[in-house]
Order: structure tokens, then C-alpha cells, then sequence
């Protein structure tokens, strides 16, 4: 579970480790660690705002459900993007060989026309 959360927080930041953000969440870190990181939201406030939201939910469990909804979710969402990624692809190309048997179409029309009129010489 706790690999679930560190998907979800990867790239949320490049200074401090978001292994460390879990542990003090939980209370794992020694006062010493504590204090280093309650420097950085001091600095972080968008980070800051969002550490204090997922302590005032309390409970490891509820966390967990959270982390796996928000997982779950996030699936979703990319899978939907996908697909309508490729319909939109498909779409395109229809219409690119309809554009193209057109204009063929258009082409030999007009060399059947041009051929068939008579040269004056």
C-alpha cells in the first residue's frame, strides 16, 4: 500500500524524499528528522497545505482507502484518455483516405475530360 501512495507523490517534489513525508505522517521519524522536514513545509506551503490535509484525516486505514481510491481513479482516467485518444486517430484517418479517394477521383475525372476533347491543329 504504502508503494501506492509513493506512485501518486512521485515527481511531487525534488527536495526532500517522499518515503521521509510518509514516515512523518505515520510518526515514524526522530525528532531530529521531524524538525527537518517541518523546516521544509515551512518553505513549501502548496506541500505544507497538503501534509496538514492528510493528517487532520487520521487513521492509517482510511489513508490506505483513500490512496487506493485515488489509484483506482487515476487508472481510470488515463485508460479513458487512451481510448479516446485512438478513436480520435481513427476518425482522422477515415477521413484522410476519404480526402484522398476524392481528389484521385477528381484527377482522373479531369484526364478523361482532357483526353476526350479534340486537338486543333
Amino acid at each position: 500500500m504504502n508503494n501506492d501512495l509513493l506512485n501518486i507523490l512521485s515527481n511531487s517534489n525534488k527536495d526532500i524524499d517522499n518515503q521521509k513525508l510518509m514516515d512523518y505522517l505515520s510518526g515514524k521519524l526522530s525528532d531530529q528528522e521531524k524538525h527537518e522536514v517541518e523546516m521544509w513545509m515551512v518553505d513549501n506551503d502548496f506541500e505544507n497545505e497538503a501534509l496538514e490535509g492528510l493528517q487532520q484525516m487520521g487513521g492509517n486505514k482510511k489513508l490506505e482507502g483513500y490512496v487506493d481510491q485515488l489509484n483506482k481513479e487515476l487508472h481510470h482516467y488515463i485508460k479513458d484518455k487512451k481510448t479516446r485518444r485512438e478513436k480520435r486517430q481513427l476518425n482522422t484517418s477515415f477521413w484522410v483516405y476519404v480526402t484522398i479517394a476524392f481528389i484521385l477521383i477528381i484527377i482522373i475525372l479531369a484526364y478523361v475530360v482532357i483526353t476526350r476533347i479534340p486537338h486543333h491543329q
